[in-house]
């Protein structure tokens, strides 16, 4: 609670033109982050652990699970994007002390959210029977990739309320609850998992043999098991967010939830750069599948597990990134230019050593990291191989997911989306179609370093042009 208070006391800081000295503005960011990055921890770490689970199944099992994720990534950063264009305006509203206004535009936002929800789901589901052979799956796993996308996309709209809520509530400095309830939707999924994918079977605990009740769905129960823990927090994150909240509770007045021409132009024009990027940068990501798909099941299943435990290293980036949307935000909001640029730089420079320190764990650990997540030696060790060339990428990567952060605290989206696009269809997409010929998987993911090291050095450059400022205060 003291932490939480202290943290609220310097948000206020912020928001009344007082100044922060060097240290205040290190323990804030540290503040907001360690939530954030606890929660993505245990993300990744459930993901590892649902991984392992989906593995035990079987190298095809994996590679069906594997080949639809790129796509469910798709899905969601859209729907994250489409929120964001309203979080920002939440948190520029906070900034400049207009609670009133805030709480107005987060009912616009849980209507407008939803409706847009709800014609992503319909599209999945259109598109989860053709897309396994548009990638160029092998015909023995597609139906398992269309039941487990399928499934996925029955509960879009639940997913939808889950990241309104928590945008919003991270918008306002809320990071506790937000990651909280997110660490508890990582052991729900493993929770449901555990009983959905595999059969009633014998379990052996401490020398003493039990019946272990299970439904059997296989690829079904994973996609189930982790709609249903999406289900239950989306709950919970709404209802903090209605009725909890210091700054944003609906209970505190009473509004509209009639959407506004004005609020849902900000709102389009903040998150139309976000979710075109992101659905091109997602289909360039497919289109990297559809490349490895031909490899066959051990490097589609090594790529899969490969980027799974990749996440291990950059959650601590995405946290930190958050952390920077909201300060920056603020920070703009309440028109303190010099507060905004000390607290990008700060952000990013503290992610880029943090993720650096990972990349040598992962470099150290790659194989034991792979053999967590699948039995099969070949998937092992071609993934342990490919993490150790991703591991060179890291700190670069790590200025471009945070400087990213700073831009869309910003509302500054338009240039950040080029510089993806150029950075992933020119110089990652062209590079893998090249020496995956030669080189296999291993091509695919030398190209993937080198992109990744290309786009964290523009982003630092453009970073510290300050162009994009004075394009935002324009």
């Amino acid at each position: 609670m003291a932490r939480q208070s202290n943290k609220d006391s310097l948000l206020r800081l912020i928001r009344e033109q007082q100044p922060l000295s060097l240290r205040q503005q290190l323990q804030l960011t540290f503040t907001l982050s360690l939530p954030a990055v606890l929660a993505n921890a245990s993300a990744m770490v459930m993901q590892f652990i649902d991984a392992a689970m989906v593995g035990q199944l079987g190298a095809d099992d994996s590679a069906s699970v594997g080949l639809m994720g790129t796509t469910s990534w798709l899905f969601e950063g859209v729907l994250s994007a489409f929120a964001a264009g309203y979080a920002v305006q939440v948190a520029h509203l906070l900034g400049a002390k207009r609670n009133a206004d805030a709480r107005q535009v987060v009912r616009q936002a849980i209507v407008v959210c939803l409706l847009f929800s709800l014609l992503m789901a319909g599209l999945g589901i259109v598109l989860c029977k053709p897309l396994p052979a548009w990638l160029g799956a092998e015909p023995h796993i597609r139906d398992n990739a269309t039941i487990y996308f399928g499934t996925f996309m029955l509960f879009v709209p639940f997913f939808m309320i889950d990241i309104v809520a928590s945008s919003m509530l991270r918008s306002s400095g809320n990071m506790r609850i937000p990651s909280i309830l997110n660490i508890v939707m990582c052991v729900l999924d493993v929770i449901f998992n555990f009983l959905l994918i595999f059969p009633t079977r014998p379990i052996t605990v401490m020398g003493h043999t039990m019946t272990m009740l299970g439904a059997g769905l296989g690829v079904m129960g994973a996609a189930l098991g982790t709609a249903c823990a999406g289900l239950v927090i989306s709950l919970l994150m709404a209802y903090y967010l209605v009725f909890r909240s210091n700054e944003l509770k609906l209970t505190l007045d009473r509004g509209s939830f009639k959407p506004t021409w004005r609020a849902f132009k900000k709102a389009i024009h903040i998150s139309t750069p976000m979710g075109l990027q992101h659905i091109m940068m997602c289909s360039a990501s497919i289109v990297i599948t559809g490349i490895v798909a031909p490899l066959g099941s051990i490097a589609l299943a090594a790529n899969s597990f490969g980027i799974t435990a990749e996440s291990l290293c950059y959650m601590s980036g995405y946290g930190i990134a958050d952390a920077a949307t909201t300060l920056i935000g603020q920070s703009l909001g309440a028109g303190r230019k010099r507060l905004t640029r000390s607290f990008a730089w700060i952000t990013v420079l503290s992610g880029m050593v943090i993720m650096g320190l990972m990349a040598v764990l992962m470099y150290a650990f790659a194989a034991q990291l792979m053999s967590l997540m699948s039995p099969v030696p070949e998937v092992v060790e071609l993934g342990a191989r490919c993490l150790r060339i991703e591991a060179w990428a890291e700190p670069l990567f790590a200025a471009a997911i945070i400087s990213y952060g700073v831009f869309v605290g910003a509302g500054y989206t338009l240039v950040p989306c080029g510089i993806n696009l150029v950075s992933m269809w020119i110089v990652r997409l062209g590079l893998s179609a090249i020496m995956v010929s030669t080189m296999g998987l291993y091509g695919v993911w030398m190209a993937m370093a080198i992109e990744l090291c290309f786009r964290g050095s523009v982003y630092l450059l453009w970073l510290s042009s300050r162009r994009w400022m004075r394009s935002v205060i324009d």
